[in-house]
């Protein structure tokens, strides 16, 4: 079959997706899968589990686009009415296919269970279909030819839908379908400055129309530049995004982190990996958060040292050596104490480099001087070098280690609060070292 453009619609079957129980992560990792292929992708829906509704929306798809795939809905149990209702909606009786039977046989024996008398009914498929064998479950993979068109059903667990789908589904779509170009995209990511502002520096761009658009996207505590193409080929699509990519580069400066599925704790430990340092971080307001965000990455134990959390006044004197006149002076959160914790963490982990968070996280806690959001951060370097004064204001030492701190505020929950802070202290190590 040739056709220039195919359309590709996604139907996600499930009460717990409609009621917020789970993510639907099925729907965007088919969604790039189609951009990577060349599929061009108009429409989502989601139904609960309920065969008349489920067999509207496949009415709706079909009428409109080339492919329609269904996820999940595809068990043994009543609730399952994917396959059914497929089976009623093109008008094809369900038939038995012996060779998917005798593979659910086979994954209960291997796994020494006793296979109930109802699981078989996940053999029976619209006839006519080709019945895909799953290598990690019970349910199959589902392809039907109908009227031009065809319908895929895929089980609903992500780690049984991915093989089917692309050792599978993919191969098929690319011998039946010829497929003339790609979609591809660039992601430029960015933190530090919110929506807004990146929105007024790359306006000309985001109005952009053609082959080649650019979209912004805000994500928690950060912002990104998707640039898009169409074209007949990776290498093409790569030169035309790179023409944009660099002028917008020279817009955005060093707010930028990282590109396409780069997070900033990755960045951050290859560059602390690469100057072969060593990082320690004691945190307050944050409870631990930086810490585990840099322990997220397989490897970091080859940079990072310890992380500790100094949540009271007194862990803050007892753990880092923080003079208790500084806290009774300034408060826990304030600038001299941000300072004292950093430096007492250096000193205590002999580490390269240290971070240190304080600050209010809120709801409560916070005063018209000290309000809620209120954060210091401070970054301590050890070695000969320069440190910053209190104004932040460099300036040389021989004797004194790298110094700084910076206050910043912050809005929103006590998690949006924690998180923000995270980033920012991240970030803060990452202009640091780079």
């Amino acid at each position: 079959m040739e056709k220039s453009n195919i359309s590709a619609e996604i139907i996600s079957v499930g009460s717990e997706l409609l009621l917020g129980h789970i993510i639907n992560t099925n729907a965007s990792y088919l969604s790039r899968k189609f951009s990577e292929i060349g599929v061009d992708h108009f429409y989502q829906s989601v139904v609960g589990d309920n065969s008349r509704r489920l067999s509207g929306a496949l009415k709706n798809a079909l009428e409109r686009s080339d492919i329609v795939i269904t996820t999940g809905g595809l068990g043994p149990t009543v609730d399952d009415i994917t396959i059914s209702a497929i089976s009623k909606t093109i008008s094809r009786p369900l038939v038995l296919d012996r060779a998917i039977l005798k593979s659910i046989k086979i994954y209960f024996k291997k796994r020494h269970l006793k296979m109930l008398s109802y699981v078989s009914r996940q053999a029976y498929v619209p006839e006519g279909a080709l019945a895909i064998k799953n290598p990690v479950g019970t349910a199959p993979g589902v392809i039907i030819n109908y009227k031009g068109k065809t319908i895929v059903a895929l089980p609903g667990p992500p780690h049984e839908l991915i093989p089917i789908f692309e050792n599978a589904v993919i191969p098929y779509f690319k011998k039946r379908y010829k497929l003339h170009s790609i979609i591809f995209t660039r992601n430029i990511r960015t933190t530090g400055l919110p929506e807004s502002a990146i929105n007024k520096k790359i306006r000309r761009f985001l109005m952009m129309a053609g082959a080649v658009t650019v979209g912004i996207y805000a994500r928690p505590s950060e912002v990104d530049i998707k640039i898009t193409v169409k074209a007949e080929n990776k290498e093409k699509a790569l030169s035309e995004i790179k023409k944009v990519e660099n002028k917008i580069l020279s817009l955005l400066g060093d707010i930028v982190y990282g590109f396409d599925d780069d997070t900033l704790e990755e960045v951050v430990g290859k560059l602390i990996l690469k100057r072969k340092m060593k990082l320690s971080i004691a945190e307050s307001c944050t409870g631990g958060l930086i810490s585990n965000r840099i322990t997220n990455i397989s490897g970091s134990s080859k940079y990072f040292d310890r992380g500790i959390v100094t949540y009271s006044n007194e862990s803050k004197i007892k753990g880092l050596g923080v003079d208790k006149r500084l806290i009774e002076r300034y408060g826990a959160v304030s600038r001299p104490v941000a300072i004292a914790m950093v430096k007492g963490m250096l000193k205590k982990s002999g580490s390269d480099v240290a971070l240190a968070v304080t600050g209010i996280a809120g709801p409560t806690g916070g005063t018209k001087k000290k309000p809620v959001g209120l954060v210091y951060i401070a970054l301590c370097k050890g070695g000969t070098g320069y440190f910053f004064n209190k104004i932040e204001r460099l300036k040389k030492s021989s004797l004194s280690p790298f110094l700084r701190c910076i206050e910043r505020h912050f809005v929103g929950n006590r998690t949006d609060i924690k998180y923000q802070t995270s980033t920012a202290a991240l970030d803060f190590l990452r202009k640091v070292l780079d």
